[in-house]
């Protein structure tokens, strides 16, 4: 057994995890000139960019769920109990800041300092690098319970407090004084906004009423009522359109015109539940919002009349999935049914390719109910499902899903490609009273659906008409899977499906919860805890598994039908080897998981848990290289898995904070025995050699016409009359003699850095600048013979150091070019160049050495037969 808990499957990935309750944070990255949003994930923070809403980055857990967010241009900061944490680069904890003694539930960064406000009364203002407290500030929550802050935009220092008894106080935080007190309104306040309009904020109340208020003047310009309770959050427009939005715990949201102090517009049920938080992006119409409901969304504002439209969303389960299976054959989606009554299919490829099929409508009656008032729109809605079953054999031809309700006897049909409830709603022609489905399947063929009810009736229907095609008996009730079903009467039984008539029954021990069949082999879970695996053709008995010590809520077989996976409220995963009728592995997890599925191509294993609204995937080792399963003792104790968590896509990460940028950078030279290539353009030193050809190719046809007139910006001497200026000699031999004077100073110390001086200048050069500097080294060019072998110095450093290996020899090759005949006069010369030519050999043949290798382990994997 590994040390992990599992030897046979690893945590990979959770998928429909966006958002929870706490209000997100907006940043802007100034070098990708991009938005970047932040939400909180539990114990840790994900960040997506506003364009695609694709995941860049995914923080480090803390120790406890994060209740509050607040972001600057450099560091994210997150308060978890009394602990507040900062993060760089949306990832690490870089600096913690501890002090508070109740919980941290306000932040606010405001330039070097960060405040924070708790529970108690206490607001502390923090020095953000140091993590040392600046300022300590104790209020009564009896007479200031601070609710809410804020920075007045070009206000100093200042920062203004709202409280739950609705009084406003203004503080200067530098010298730690009470500037000004505002009584307010009699009335708590939620929210506090800086408007586009500077001493202009907007403040919400706990009683609905939105108070645009004048703080230099303490004067009340307008106000609003909201009618949906109180004001969850206000946002003001930035990109011209004097427009403030609220919101609401109903998941409504506001849209008030402040010049002509009226509701302009509203959007009802945004989200499901209440909106976290929303923010208008600077200069754009577009408002990102976040909510309990696990949904991020962006509105666009292009409609008439200032409405707005959903533009982009990233959505799961607001409430804990109960039910998944995969989806079609490839393995690559997964149908998901949750407490929220929405069906939802999460892909493992990536979250664009994410559907929501929405929520269940009652047929017939959506447009009579929604004319009748005081309606709710709960009751437009189905309850959520119970059981669902889909095959993707048809689904382009008609609807591939069918699924049962709680406490509703009609079964629906979805269609999966529009991604909405489909036209049909299956229900016997003559039903009981009191009955209600209780299981669905699907024909594999996909043209019937098989319902189960309560009364013991199971039913066939046509999917393309939605016509009802006969019956299997009357008196069973349980869990059927096309031509068997299993009853509350103990009774396992075999009809053939074309004739209707029943073939054989099996008597049970006890009573059978549901089953699953794949490949010959049906599995039902029976009340006591066990596992019976039934041989269809022989339909018998043959292998029992016992192990479970709590109710066995879901199993899975492998494609191969080797294996089948068991999950239990025992927080247990358990695997079963059919052939050897053994357990071979087994592990424990936090929450007790209540669905699992195993993909059709057998890669991934899929679970959902209780208290849980993702849908997590485990890998299967066993495709990845050899894993030892053994048969586990009646007594084994199984270790703990760790749930897997978010991970990021490799398409999507970015570098979204400002100085991620310079975070790493790689050294410039790995090793002094490796060979470094200069990483410059081939054209900057490949055609050194070949400069003069290159120049009677490109020689022009016709000699260049003067200019018709001086172009500007000229430069011209001062004085009345405007006389331009012309270089002097000094300044047309500068860039020659620069590399002259270089080379002499840095080859009378031996330091490596003076070496590299020259080296660098000539990286700055072009080809024809590199070959006039290489020219000018003689005394006939306004050099010195002592250049050329300072000159060959400098190339035997290089190549001593191994950088800029492919520089060194092009360099080389064009000096020698150049100056062959004067070199081989000079002796001292001569010598130096012998040493070269003996220190070129023995590191070319160490290379090719090295090359040759590689070439010949290449090829005889190319050739080989492996």
């Amino acid at each position: 057994m590994s040390s992990g808990g599992s030897s046979l499957f690893s945590g990979f990935r959770v998928l429909g995890l966006y958002s929870n309750h706490v209000p997100h944070a907006v940043r802007f990255h100034q070098k990708h000139r991009e938005f970047y949003l932040v939400t909180v994930v539990g114990k840790c923070l994900h960040t997506y960019n506003v364009n695609r809403l694709g995941i860049v980055a995914v923080s480090n857990s803390l120790s406890d769920d994060i209740t509050c967010l607040a972001a600057d241009r450099m560091l994210v900061f997150a308060a978890a109990g009394k602990l507040v944490s900062a993060f760089a680069r949306n990832k690490e904890v870089v600096m913690r800041y501890n002090g508070h003694r109740q919980e941290v539930r306000l932040l606010l960064p405001l330039g070097d300092h960060l405040i924070s406000a708790d529970s108690g009364g206490d607001v502390i203002v923090w020095d953000v690098q140091g993590g040392d407290v600046y300022l300590r500030l104790q209020f009564d929550p009896n007479t200031f319970d601070v609710s809410a802050m804020m920075h007045p935009s070009t206000y100093m220092n200042k920062v203004l407090l709202g409280s739950s008894q609705g009084a406003l106080q203004l503080w200067n935080i530098k010298t730690s004084k009470l500037l000004f007190t505002f009584r307010g309104w009699s009335m708590g306040v939620t929210v506090l906004q800086q408007s586009p309009a500077v001493d202009v904020v907007g403040v919400g109340t706990a009683t609905g009423r939105i108070i645009i208020h004048n703080i230099r003047l303490d004067e009340t310009l307008m106000s609003f009522t909201q009618d949906w309770g109180p004001i969850s959050w206000l946002a003001f427009r930035t990109d011209g359109p004097p427009i403030v939005a609220s919101g609401s715990p109903q998941g409504h949201i506001a849209f008030w015109d402040l010049e002509r102090r009226q509701l302009v517009a509203q959007q009802r049920h945004a989200h499901s539940t209440a909106i976290a938080a929303a923010t208008f992006l600077h200069g754009e119409p577009l408002l990102v919002t976040n909510g309990a409901d696990n949904a991020i969304k962006v509105w666009i504002f292009d409609q008439e009349g200032g409405g707005a439209r959903l533009l982009r969303s990233r959505q799961g389960h607001s409430a804990p999935p109960t039910t998944i299976h995969h989806h079609g054959n490839d393995g690559k989606n997964i149908l998901s049914a949750g407490q929220d009554g929405t069906l939802q299919s999460f892909s493992t490829v990536h979250e664009r390719f994410n559907k929501n099929l929405g929520h269940g409508e009652v047929k017939g009656q959506t447009h009579s109910f929604q004319k009748k008032k005081g309606l709710s729109y709960e009751e437009l809605r189905l309850p959520s499902i119970l059981a669902f079953s889909s095959a993707a054999a048809r689904q382009s031809d008609w609807d591939g899903i069918v699924a049962c309700h709680r406490g509703r006897l009609a079964a629906t049909t979805w269609n999966y490609q529009r991604c909405t409830m489909g036209a049909h709603h299956l229900q016997p022609p003559s039903p009981r009273r009191d009955t209600v489905a209780t299981a669905v399947d699907i024909t594999s063929c996909g043209n019937f659906a098989v319902i189960g009810s309560s009364s013991g009736r199971v039913d066939v229907y046509n999917l393309q008409s939605g016509l009802h095609r006969g019956c299997y008996g009357d008196s069973e009730k349980g869990v059927m899977n096309s031509d068997s079903h299993a009853g509350s009467d103990w009774l396992l039984k075999f009809w053939r499906f074309k004739t209707r008539k029943q073939e054989e029954e099996l008597k049970l021990n006890a009573f059978c919860l549901f089953f699953s069949v794949v490949s010959g082999m049906l599995a039902l879970v029976l009340d006591d805890f066990t596992v019976l695996v039934v041989d269809i053709e022989t339909r018998r008995v043959v292998r029992k598994f016992v192990g479970h010590h709590g109710n066995i809520n879901d199993m899975t077989f492998s494609p191969d039908g080797r294996w089948l996976v068991t999950v239990a409220m025992d927080c247990t995963i358990r695997t079963w080897d059919l052939p050897s009728g053994c357990l071979v592995d087994c592990f424990l997890v936090a929450m007790a998981p209540v669905g699992v599925s195993m993909s059709p191509t057998g890669d991934f294993l899929a679970t959902a848990h209780i208290d849980s609204l993702g849908v997590y995937l485990w890998t299967n080792k066993s495709l990845c290289g050899p894993v030892g399963l053994r048969p586990l003792p009646a007594d084994h104790q199984p270790a703990t898995e760790t749930l897997p968590g978010v991970t990021v896509d490799q398409s999507e990460q970015e570098v979204t904070s400002e100085e991620g940028d310079d975070a790493y950078k790689s050294a410039d030279q790995l090793g002094a025995e490796l060979v470094t290539l200069s990483l410059l353009p081939k054209s900057r030193w490949k055609s050194l050699l070949y400069l003069d050809d290159i120049k009677k190719k490109n020689k022009p046809v016709a000699p260049p016409l003067a200019p018709p007139a001086a172009p500007f910006f000229l430069p011209t001497l001062p004085g009345l009359t405007p006389r331009f200026t012309s270089p002097t000699a000094t300044e047309q031999e500068t860039q020659v003699q620069h590399l002259v004077s270089i080379l002499c100073k840095c080859f009378n110390k031996n330091s490596l850095p003076a070496v590299n001086c020259p080296v660098l200048l000539l990286k700055d050069f072009g080809p024809s600048a590199v070959s006039v500097e290489l020219t000018c080294l003689t005394s006939e060019g306004g050099g010195a013979s002592s250049l050329l072998l300072a000159f060959i110095h400098m190339i035997e450093h290089m190549l001593a150091s191994g950088r800029d290996f492919d520089l060194a020899h092009s360099y080389l090759a064009l000096f020698l070019k150049l100056h062959l005949r004067s070199l081989s006069q000079d002796t001292f010369a001569m010598e130096a160049l012998l040493r070269l030519s003996t220190q070129l050999e023995a590191g070319w043949a160490e290379l090719r050495a090295s090359l040759d290798q590689s070439l010949c382990l290449l090829s005889y994997t190319k050739s080989a037969l492996l």
